[in-house]
């Protein structure tokens, strides 16, 4: 027999009975029935219930055993006693009557329980990581993470794309967060820089004539964590393509995206045939460019209703600027004064000065609230009327022609057409007795997210939004530039080597920041989950893009040399796209935090509380890097 085992602890079956086995894993629980000891003991692949009485020879040592002990036992599967079978376990028929035990690891007073999935303090959890890891759940997790990543690597080879690892020592790029650097010990003064993406190498394939690449690739961002990215590191499913369009790399990616979804979604729903919305309306319809398209909510311009109307700070607001909007946000069944009140308080909450409403009860058409009161029933009528706040979820189909040159016109002007289209019900049927309207006013560039977080919040308050699904989408026509006010200059709005819609000709004769790219990123249930882009492939193109964001075509040369002479020497079209494997692996795990399906993530602070890092180098290491520190002074 093995020195450790015959079997899993996941392995043994009705047909094992009779067998003598030997197992070996943790302690997982012990149980003391009358005497008799009933151990649970698991290993990677489950857990088998062992017994051990007072006849047992191995009876002393099992008094002995405490929880996460690592033991080999020996022994004879036998049935479960009748009425005593646990269904929710594969080994839940059988049990082992041990008769030897050997300790291989004994375990000391824990810091934390592996039995059961209490909630226990982070920090504690990351400092005995490995402890955690043994619990049930993040065990399942990580596994689930894995099948993930093989479910990617399949779909991805299936639709014809070639696996290639690039460097993790390069040079920086400017990617939109810092740099993560390296002091070179043979070029003192000089540093490397960790990859934020794999960008430039994997477009230096394309040039290189590989045609088809893909990596599940690590990537380095010395960016502030948050619950939906760790700090420092993250992994990517990267893609790019020679010689496609736009449309050939949604062909190529809707498929496997949707397929990994599908697979792991637990019988959820999962959207076919994606909506494909612009950045432009999806900030105008859901005040997001990552809208949860599970909430039915649109945002609706109401601001031609108010102007000249009798509430005064709306009709102010308007006169005072053009470009002052009030946008409106349905809240169907919220017509009580409570939820308006919440409402309110949760905007001062979000800093805002407060949230305008207005409700409707007790069939009076004229509604309820100080805004109503001022506005006239005539104008509230219409608002009660012309506002659509019980929108279906998105469908794949257009929506006829006719029904929608049917739509009222107010309808038709505040909506999109790529967002109407795929709606269903489009029929403006208004709200009704029982429901309120909350509203925001500004200029859009500035009141957009906070539109988008109240949109969120009714959903959320209202119970509208299916948890029970995944919905997916692109978003497309990114603008290229943005204007930074910090710095006050123009700046790359996302990805910098993206082809500008227009090409050289826009670049030359547009105003930079009414240049849109092509861009796109796929969002899922108020996530971001992948972003990409066709490049920009064109040398002169490429200089004069980095030169409207104040970059001098010698720095464009110095910084990107090997792409700009690739580009000199024959360069395909190409475009690709990255996917977060992190965010995916948690929307389909069910959590909301990253540390939950990952091995050994950081704590908030970005620090690594198992390992010690980060942590100070030694003089010795300094000196061979050419390396002072220079602190800061303490206040």
């Amino acid at each position: 027999m093995h020195r450790y085992r015959s079997h899993k602890c996941g392995d043994l079956r009705e047909s094992n009975i009779g067998e003598t086995v030997r197992l070996s894993g943790w302690v997982h629980r012990v149980r003391d029935h009358g005497g008799v000891l009933f151990i649970d003991l698991r290993d990677h692949y489950g857990l088998t219930q062992c017994v051990v009485d007072p006849d047992s020879p191995a009876f002393a040592q099992a008094e002995k055993l405490r929880s996460e002990f690592v033991v080999r036992m020996d022994g004879k599967a036998r049935r479960r006693p009748e009425g005593t079978d646990n269904d929710d376990l594969p080994t839940g028929k059988v049990e082992v009557y041990v008769s030897e035990i050997e300790v291989l690891g004994p375990a000391g007073d824990l810091p934390l329980p592996v039995f059961g999935d209490q909630e226990y303090p982070e920090d504690i959890r990351l400092k005995y990581r490995f402890l955690d890891l043994r619990r049930e759940k993040l065990h399942q997790n990580i596994m689930t993470r894995v099948d993930i990543i093989k479910s990617m690597r399949r779909r991805m080879e299936g639709q014809g794309f070639f696996e290639f690892n690039t460097p993790i020592l390069t040079a920086s790029s400017p990617e939109g967060a810092r740099d993560f650097l390296v002091p070179s010990r043979i070029h003192p003064g000089k540093f490397y820089a960790l990859p934020q993406a794999p960008q430039q190498y994997k477009q230096l394939l394309m040039m290189s004539g590989f045609d088809r690449y893909f990596q599940i690739a690590p990537c380095f961002r010395d960016e502030d964590p948050r619950a939906d990215r760790l700090p420092g590191e993250f992994y990517q499913l990267d893609v790019e393509m020679s010689f496609v369009t736009q449309e050939d790399v949604f062909a190529a990616m809707e498929p496997v995206i949707t397929g990994v979804f599908e697979e792991f979604a637990k019988g959820k729903p999962v959207t076919k045939g994606w909506p494909r919305i612009s950045y432009t309306a999806s900030h105008r319809a859901f005040g997001t460019d990552k809208p949860d398209l599970r909430n039915p909510l649109l945002i609706h311009d109401v601001t031609d209703i108010f102007r000249g109307a009798g509430f005064g700070l709306f009709a102010r607001g308007i006169s005072s600027n053009e470009k002052v909007r009030i946008w409106a946000i349905p809240a169907p069944k919220g017509g009580s004064r409570a939820f308006c009140d919440r409402m309110d308080s949760w905007a001062k909450s979000e800093g805002q000065p407060g949230l305008g409403y207005i409700f409707w009860r007790d069939g009076d058409v004229a509604g309820a609230g100080p805004i109503a009161k001022n506005l006239g029933p005539e104008r509230t009528a219409i608002l009660m009327r012309e506002l659509n706040g019980r929108l279906g979820k998105f469908v794949q189909v257009p929506v006829p022609v006719e029904e929608q040159n049917a739509m009222d016109s107010l309808f038709r002007e505040n909506f999109p057409i790529e967002v109407a289209n795929r709606y269903r019900n489009l029929k403006p049927d208004g709200l009704i007795d029982g429901d309120a309207v909350f509203f925001v006013m500004g200029v859009p560039g500035e009141m957009y997210k906070f539109a988008g977080l109240a949109r969120t919040k009714v959903g959320e308050e209202m119970n509208l939004i299916d948890k029970e699904r995944f919905e997916l989408g692109w978003i497309t026509d990114f603008p290229m530039y943005e204007y930074d006010e910090e710095n006050k200059k123009i700046d790359f709005s996302h990805n910098p080597f993206s082809m500008p819609q227009g090409g050289l000709g826009a670049l030359r004769n547009l105003d930079p920041l009414g240049i849109f790219a092509f861009q796109y990123d796929i969002t899922c249930n108020g996530y971001e989950i992948a972003s990409g882009g066709i490049r920009n492939h064109v040398p002169e193109a490429m200089v004069k893009a980095f030169e409207i964001a104040g970059y001098g075509e010698q720095e464009v040369v110095d910084r990107f040399g090997g792409m700009y002479r690739a580009f000199q020497y024959g360069a395909p079209p190409h475009g690709g796209m990255a996917a977060g494997v992190d965010r995916i692996v948690m929307l389909l795990c069910g959590t909301n935090n990253l540390r939950e399906i990952s091995l050994f993530p950081m704590n908030q602070q970005a620090m690594d509380l198992l390992m010690g890092a980060p942590s100070e180098a030694t003089p010795k290491q300094l000196r061979e890097l050419h390396v002072r520190v220079n602190l800061p002074q303490k206040s």
